[in-house]
């Protein structure tokens, strides 16, 4: 199962989350707030730090943080966000380094919740619980 954590609180991660589930057409992906109970268990069974500022992506038994991450979701979609896969021809710390730069400034730019956002029921069945 591909996992991916990402910043609950975050208004733009959670609208990231739909797009994903969106192209997600072969089910590909399972989602987890890092701030659930359940996103805590898993960060401490694969020894990820709580304060991970990214989102991560669990693929069979590799970890994969920023930019790394998208490339690997990218490869998991259908149509046409699978460009993303194309970041990869960019130095690994250019890539890193802008998504540095809009993760440290989600809140400031999307704003952000007080609590983790809860699934609709069309999409519940994409959240591991």
């Amino acid at each position: 199962m591909n996992i991916v954590l990402f910043d609950g609180l975050c208004n733009m991660c959670n609208k990231t989350v739909l797009f994903l589930i969106k192209f997600d057409k072969k089910n590909n992906l399972h989602f987890a707030a890092q701030q659930t109970n359940v996103g805590v268990k898993i960060m401490n069974q694969f020894l990820i730090k709580q304060d991970a500022p990214s989102v991560i992506l669990l693929k069979d038994t590799l970890v994969y943080y920023q930019s790394d991450a998208i490339i690997e979701i990218a490869k998991l979609l259908s149509g046409w966000p699978r460009i993303a896969v194309l970041a990869v021809i960019f130095p690994k710390f250019l890539r890193n380094g802008i998504y540095d730069l809009v993760a440290s400034n989600r809140y400031r730019f999307f704003g952000k919740q007080t609590i983790c956002a809860t699934p609709s029921k069309a999409n519940e069945y994409k959240f591991i619980k």
